[in-house]
């Protein structure tokens, strides 16, 4: 319990910091002429991976490898899941400069 304690007070400390990089990366992005829709499923990627990594570590410091594991598959399928649509978009960009297709 204390490893789970500790990790959420240093995320909470660390939200300020989160915010601002979230801000950040959107002020770029709009000043790029980037489609925010794809700024943010990267963004919620980047948070699945993070949650799925934090709940595979504290799982791993309870002794328990196996759940970890499936923690981490269920995250990155999660993420699989989520870039299809950014996938699909790059893929159909690279076929649209192919010549002749």
């Amino acid at each position: 319990m204390l490893v789970v304690f500790v990790g959420c007070v240093i995320f909470l400390f660390l939200i300020d910091q989160v915010y601002e990089i979230v801000r950040m990366v959107e002020r770029i992005a709009l000043n790029a002429n980037v489609n925010l829709i794809y700024v943010e499923t990267i963004l919620k990627i980047i948070g699945i991976a993070y949650i799925a990594e934090f709940g595979a570590q504290i799982t791993k410091d309870a002794g328990q490898g196996a759940i970890a594991s499936k923690i981490e598959l269920g995250g990155k399928i999660l993420i699989l899941t989520m870039a299809i649509p950014i996938l699909t978009v790059i893929i159909e960009t690279v076929l649209g400069m192919i010549p002749g297709t």
